[in-house]
């Protein structure tokens, strides 16, 4: 029996991850229903919201028919020029308490939603990331929190298009 090396590689990473998991459930670290929450998080991936073409259809796609209000209390970190819009920065933190869920729109990628992470409770409602944007553009950042919905938006100049362009 021969084994290929993409076979010995998947098998490599699914062997490496389960004992990552081991050791984090024997530290304490993680709790023993980790494969139940992981299960129960991947229900609820947003998948009609990443195919909107519009920033205003995300938003309904993964909140339902709220809006979101401005507000100081939402930070977002961005370049007002991108010298390249295949790797743009971005980080949005929060002092809302209560917070679910922060997500990042770019109103004129062909795709609105660019990132949506779900915050476990007791976690410092803070991410950030890379992510692509077409063209100038703004930049919407959405946070849930107490069942509201606040935002931040920025005007991010891109010189060099990350979206094919």
């Amino acid at each position: 029996m021969n084994i290929t090396d993409r076979e010995f590689s998947a098998t490599r990473r699914l062997v490496l991850k389960g004992a990552g998991v081991a050791a984090l459930i024997g530290l304490g670290v993680l709790p023993l229903d980790v494969p139940q929450a992981l299960a129960a998080a991947n229900d609820k991936y947003p998948e009609e919201a990443f195919k909107q073409k519009n920033e205003a259809d995300a938003i309904k796609a993964l909140y339902g028919g709220r809006t979101a209000e401005p507000s100081d209390q939402v930070k977002m970190d961005a370049p007002e020029i991108a010298e390249n819009g295949a790797v743009v920065p971005v980080s949005a933190i929060t002092t809302l308490t209560g917070v679910t869920s922060i997500s990042f729109l770019v109103s004129e990628n062909p795709v609105a939603l660019v990132a949506s992470y779900r915050i476990p409770d007791g976690t410092l409602p803070s991410v950030s990331n890379r992510i692509k944007m077409a063209k100038t553009s703004n930049l919407t950042v959405i946070v849930e929190a107490g069942g509201k919905l606040y935002s931040a938006t920025k005007e991010v100049k891109v010189t060099v298009g990350g979206c094919g362009g």
